[in-house]
C-alpha cells in the first residue's frame, strides 16, 4: 500500500462502485471525489470498478482496480482473490445503485457475496435503494421492485455503517433487519467552487447581448418532469423583462430550447442550449449567470446535484420545497425557496428574487457559506474519518 495509511486504525478504504471515471455518471464523480480527497488525507485508497484498463490516470494515491467481468459471478471471484492479496483489514464502501452492479438491477449475488465478508468491515452508501413497485405498476416492474428490495434488506442486515445521499431514502431503509442508525451524509457538488475569474467573465461577455443582460441559468438533463415546470416558470421570466437570457446548460437543453422556442417563437435568440459542457467550463458557466432557476417536481435535496454546484458557486437559487426536500432547507437564507413543487409557486419566488437584484451578491455568500458548512467534500471527510458525525436519520 505505498506506505500509506487508511485511518488511526491501519485500515485501507476500499471503494466498490458500478461507475468510475472515464465512465461518466453522479456516482463516478462522487467516488472519484471521495477517493480522492481520502488519498490526500494519507489514508490507503483502493477502487474497484466494472471495464477494462483505462489510460484515464487515477487520482494520486488512489490505486483502481478493473473488473472485466463486472461485479457478476466471475467478477466477485476476482474481487475476491485479489482482495485477499492485500495485507491488512480492509473497509468496503459500496456506493450502492442496484442497476450500476449490473444483472438488470437484480445482482442478488453480489448482495450475498457481501453479507459473507465477515473479516472485512461494510459500510453501505445508499445513492439509490430499490426500484419503485405498486398496483399500477407492470409485473416486470414489480418483479424488480422486489428483488431489489430484498437485495436492501440483506446488506441492511450486515452493514457496519449506513449512510443515504437523502433522509428521503429512509423510508425504504427503516424496517428491520438493520444493526446500526442511518446517517445522512449528502453528496458534494461535484464541479469547481472556485473556477478562474477570467473564465467566467469570459463567458459572461460571450452570453451577455447588452451589459444590461440577465443570464437566467438551468441546469440538467431536461426529462419530462422537470422541463414541465420549467416551462411553466422559464417563458413567463422572460417575457416580463427584455433584457434576460437563458442560458441552459447539460445534455438534453438543445431539444428543450427548440422545443420552447417553437411554441414560444418571441423568445427566439434569448433561449441558449450549451449542452453537455466540461466540468471546468461548466463550472464557469454557471458562475456566469445572475440567477440559477433549478425546479423540482419532488422538492429541492441534497441528492440534486444540479443545485449543490449553484450552492457551492455561490450563484443565487431559485427552487423549491416537496415531499423530498429535507428540513435544513426549510427557513434557510441561503436561496430562493417556493413552499411547494407547482410552476405558480416557482413563479412567485423567482419573480420576487428577480426584482431585487441588489440582494443577489449577499444571497449567493450566503449560498456558499451553507454549501460549505453542510454539503462541501470536506464535510464528507469529516464524517468518514470520524472527524465529526453525520446528522442521525430518524425512523419514519
Amino acid at each position: 500500500m505505498s506506505g500509506r495509511r487508511a485511518d488511526a486504525h491501519g485500515v485501507s478504504w476500499h471503494l466498490l462502485t458500478g461507475e468510475f471515471p472515464p465512465q461518466p455518471g453522479g456516482v463516478s464523480d462522487y467516488t472519484w471525489q471521495v477517493a480522492e480527497g481520502l488519498a490526500q488525507e494519507g489514508c490507503a485508497v483502493h477502487v474497484w470498478a466494472p471495464g477494462e484498463r483505462q489510460d484515464t490516470p487515477p487520482p494520486e494515491g488512489v490505486t483502481v482496480h478493473r473488473l472485466p467481468e463486472g461485479f457478476g459471478v466471475r467478477g466477485l471471484a476476482r474481487l475476491e482473490r485479489e482482495l485477499e492479496r492485500l495485507p491488512g483489514p480492509k473497509r468496503l464502501v459500496v456506493q450502492y445503485v442496484p442497476h450500476a452492479f449490473g444483472y438488470r438491477a437484480m445482482n442478488v449475488p453480489f448482495t450475498l457475496w457481501l453479507a459473507r465478508r465477515r473479516r472485512d468491515e461494510v459500510w453501505m452508501f445508499f445513492h439509490e435503494v430499490c426500484f419503485p413497485w405498486g398496483w399500477k405498476l407492470p409485473w416486470r416492474h414489480n418483479v424488480l421492485g422486489a428483488v431489489t428490495r430484498a437485495m436492501a434488506a440483506i446488506v441492511l442486515a450486515r452493514a457496519d455503517r449506513l449512510f443515504v445521499s437523502t433522509p428521503w431514502w429512509n423510508r425504504l431503509l427503516h424496517a428491520p433487519p438493520r444493526r446500526v442508525p442511518i446517517e445522512w451524509l449528502p453528496v458534494p457538488s461535484n464541479l469547481p467552487t472556485q473556477p478562474p475569474a477570467s473564465a467566467v467573465e469570459r463567458i459572461r461577455a460571450s452570453l451577455r447581448t447588452s451589459p444590461e443582460t440577465v443570464l437566467l441559468g438551468h441546469l440538467g438533463t431536461y426529462g419530462d418532469l422537470i422541463a414541465g415546470l420549467l416551462e411553466e416558470v422559464l417563458p413567463e421570466l422572460l417575457r416580463e423583462d427584455a433584457r434576460r437570457v437563458a442560458v441552459l446548460a447539460g445534455r438534453g437543453g438543445t431539444r428543450f430550447a427548440e422545443q420552447l422556442t417553437r411554441r414560444y417563437p418571441e423568445l427566439t435568440g434569448r433561449v441558449r442550449a450549451l449542452g453537455g459542457l466540461p466540468g471546468d467550463e461548466l463550472a464557469a458557466t454557471l458562475k456566469a449567470c445572475d440567477v440559477l432557476l433549478q425546479p423540482f417536481p419532488d422538492g429541492l435535496s441534497t441528492r440534486r446535484s444540479s443545485a449543490m454546484a449553484g450552492l457551492g458557486l455561490g450563484v443565487p437559487l431559485v427552487s423549491n420545497a416537496g415531499p423530498a426536500t429535507e428540513p435544513p432547507w426549510h427557513g434557510s437564507h441561503a436561496l430562493a425557496l417556493a413552499p411547494e413543487p407547482t410552476g405558480a409557486a416557482v413563479l412567485k419566488a423567482a419573480r420576487e428574487l428577480m426584482s431585487a437584484p441588489e440582494t443577489w451578491p449577499a444571497l449567493g455568500r450566503r449560498a456558499a457559506d451553507f454549501y460549505t458548512e453542510n454539503f462541501s467534500l470536506a464535510h464528507t471527510l469529516d464524517v468518514l474519518l470520524d472527524r465529526t458525525d453525520a446528522r442521525a436519520v430518524e425512523d419514519t
